[in-house]
């Protein structure tokens, strides 16, 4: 069972730790456990319902009257919300809920309504995007099992690849090439495959090299297409003590193309990055180059 603390709770859901602790006391919102050294914890209920909690407050209903909900009314208030067109905070929670749950039919649903809504594009950008925030903190934490992150994964990977199939890319004379792919023993796919469909969704020829790709062979495709960009992302490879090593390999190999990385490895403050080699903090700062 997963075991979060406040601190945990107040990342997850927005609400700050020490409104948290007010709502405890006042309303008696959530019900802290205990452990047996009695270190406060909270489990997968507690986050539904502070996440449930959190999205009514923030839609202006007052702590007091949702104090004074049952759980089914609560959910139900939920649901109403996420009806609402244009709206895609409730979604989000909506996700978390089915991940913890393995609830693949209410997973589908809140990312199919918000397609319909509002199109692929808001779907990542406001949707999928900020899940997988999420997902990362839960990962960090060590409060999401590999089961968990497969589950969502597999979900998404399926949305994605639809999505990049039924794009119909009409390349522009002179349109600068991308190349995209993983290092050799890298298989975390998703940010890639986001950055594949932006990429194409401008109408630019993209090499989709996928996961798992060794340096021999990307130097091999580089030489035979001559791409003007290089997008990779590091999530677990290589070690932490080498990334900087990558970082250097990559900038001298490719010294006349442009690199963008991404991932959670890359977030180092020693990091040092050669003038053709640019850091993403976030995927949005990809969706702005365009």
């Amino acid at each position: 069972m997963a075991q979060y603390t406040i601190k945990e709770l107040e990342h997850l859901s927005g609400i700050k730790a020490h409104t948290i602790r007010i709502w405890e006391q006042r309303y008696n919102i959530l019900c802290p456990k205990r452990t047996e050294t009695n270190i406060r914890y909270y489990d997968d209920k507690d986050l539904k319902t502070l996440l449930n909690v959190s999205l009514l407050n923030e839609k202006g209903y007052k702590i007091s009257k949702i104090a004074q909900m049952q759980p089914e009314q609560l959910i139900k208030e939920v649901q109403l919300l996420c009806e609402v067109p244009g709206e895609c905070s409730q979604y989000i929670n909506t996700l978390m809920s089915a991940m913890l749950d393995l609830d693949e039919v209410a997973f589908e649903k809140a990312i199919s309504t918000v397609a319909l809504q509002s199109g692929f594009g808001e779907v990542m950008s406001r949707l999928i995007y900020p899940f997988l925030h999420k997902i990362g903190i839960l990962w960090q934490t060590g409060n999401i099992t590999p089961a968990h992150e497969h589950f969502v994964s597999n979900l998404i990977r399926q949305k994605l690849i639809v999505a990049i199939d039924g794009q119909n890319v009409r390349k522009a004379p002179g349109a600068p090439t991308y190349l995209l792919y993983l290092p050799e023993g890298e298989l975390h796919e998703l940010a890639l495959l986001y950055m594949n469909y932006l990429v194409r969704s401008h109408n630019l020829p993209v090499i989709y090299m996928g996961q798992n790709l060794p340096f021999c062979d990307l130097e091999l495709t580089y030489n035979q297409i001559k791409p003007d960009y290089i997008c990779t992302v590091l999530t677990s490879v290589p070690d932490r003590d080498h990334v900087q090593k990558y970082v250097t390999k990559l900038s001298t190999s490719f010294p006349e193309a442009t690199i963008y990385m991404y991932g959670m490895l890359l977030q180092q403050e020693h990091l040092q990055f050669p003038e053709n080699v640019q850091r993403l903090d976030c995927l949005h700062e990809f969706a702005k180059l365009f």
